[in-house]
């Protein structure tokens, strides 16, 4: 089959970001549907009907908190696939609608763990759903060898196509597959590359017992993610989220509207060469644009909780 749209992912911008340092920031939110997720939304329904995991047939199924479920929603329209997504309340309204327009089903999860996190529930629904239904296949984003794959073959020659070096690479952190294609692949080119995850306070990812709520969409989670363990990680640094929302506005100013973890990796680079050299190519993943943000992270009324 043509794949139409889906051709035109990748080989997305980068651009030089004047801060504190300054540094690369490649820019995913030019994908066709809007984020990194893209990759690997059709990597991983191309591979799997290249290996025969699924057909036609079958039907698919994924938690999201927006992002991949949008690009995945929009890849299962192109394959004719039908799409199941689990969601919970965080999902906001415009990522309500994208997602329906690609024809998808939401099914919600509205029990919340202690720190006010859906996520669990959302995995609980999603297995209740595949005992219930043999034909239903999970991606799972959270554990797949090809969601990895998805980054290691592609986005890694891109930046190695444009980097001699890269001194230091800042990745956001949610369900761990970028961060782990990523580094598995840039490692293997410049084994000296340090690669600094970029988390959010509240994520129980590199924190065992991490408190209080998190608000900003596709940042942490309340669980270690199985991708995890095939990161190659040389440091963590941990934002706030007061951070993230002034970072965002500030990239303002350099006309570049971002969502919450560019934000935070914009955040986390200031944080970390606060006390270090910085004359080094540095480069950041930003995940996604900021559109899909307007309702909170650049509503001053739902940002005054974190002033």
């Amino acid at each position: 089959m043509g794949f139409g749209i889906c051709n035109a992912i990748g080989n997305t911008p980068i651009v030089y970001i004047k801060g504190n340092p300054n540094y690369y920031a490649k820019l995913e939110g030019f994908n066709p549907f809007g984020s990194i997720k893209d990759r690997a939304a059709f990597f991983v329904m191309k591979e799997s009907y290249k290996q025969n995991i699924i057909s036609k047939t079958t039907e698919i199924i994924e938690s999201s908190s927006g992002n991949f479920a949008i690009a995945l929603a929009a890849v299962c329209q192109l394959y004719g696939n039908k799409f199941t997504c689990v969601v919970d309340p965080s999902l906001t309204p415009l990522n309500h609608q994208i997602i329906q327009c690609y024809g998808a089903d939401l099914i919600f999860a509205d029990v919340a763990d202690d720190n006010g996190s859906y996520l669990k529930n959302r995995l609980e629904k999603v297995n209740q759903l595949l005992s219930n239904n043999k034909e239903l296949y999970w991606i799972n984003q959270y554990n797949n060898p090809l969601m990895r794959r998805a980054y290691t073959e592609t986005i890694c020659a891109e930046l190695c196509n444009s980097f001699e070096f890269i001194d230091y690479l800042f990745v956001p952190v949610s369900t761990c597959g970028v961060i782990a294609g990523l580094s598995i692949g840039i490692k293997d080119k410049y084994p000296k590359t340090k690669i600094i995850a970029v988390d959010i306070k509240g994520s129980r990812i590199f924190c065992e017992n991490p408190s209080g709520k998190r608000y900003i969409p596709g940042m942490g989670a309340s669980i270690v993610p199985g991708n995890l363990q095939y990161s190659i990680i040389d440091d963590i640094v941990h934002v706030h989220e007061k951070d993230v929302i002034r970072h965002c506005t500030e990239l303002l100013s350099q006309s570049i509207l971002v969502g919450g973890s560019s934000g935070a990796v914009s955040a986390a680079i200031e944080k970390y060469f606060c006390y270090k050299k910085s004359e080094c190519v540095i480069v950041a993943i930003f995940p996604d644009r900021g559109e899909r943000y307007l309702s909170n992270i650049y509503d001053a009324r739902w940002n005054d909780c974190f002033a």
